[in-house]
């Protein structure tokens, strides 16, 4: 019984972790293109640096077979793509004030943030 209990609390200290405490690590655009991979339920890197005031070039593969990683969603930009399987599809994003735009699958399962600084 003590195990079972145990095993429990770790689960449940597991989930507030991943859902609420767990923060991705960021990338910056130092390359004209970012990749970002689509796969196990995440976007990889999921938290984006970008430079205020210039346009940025993102390169997604979906490597995903779950219909939710089907579409992405750039919110506040209005922009939305179909993203191939196993194929890579770029996408162009306008200059942007500062601030951050989330980005998340069609169901907001598969999340992430555009950093612009």
């Amino acid at each position: 019984m003590l195990v079972i209990n145990v095993l429990g609390l770790l689960l449940v200290a597991l989930i507030v972790w991943w859902f609420w405490l767990y923060k991705p690590k960021e990338s910056s655009l130092s390359e004209e293109v970012i990749t970002i991979i689509v796969e196990n339920g995440t976007y990889h890197p999921s938290r984006i640096k970008l430079t205020a005031g210039q346009p940025s070039t993102l390169s997604l593969i979906r490597l995903d077979e779950s219909p939710c990683a089907n579409t992405i969603i750039f919110q506040g930009l209005d922009i939305s793509e179909e993203l191939s399987l196993h194929k890579a599809t770029t996408i162009h994003l306008p200059a942007m004030k500062r601030g951050e735009y989330a980005f998340s699958c069609q169901m907001n399962m598969y999340r992430g943030t555009l950093l612009v600084e």
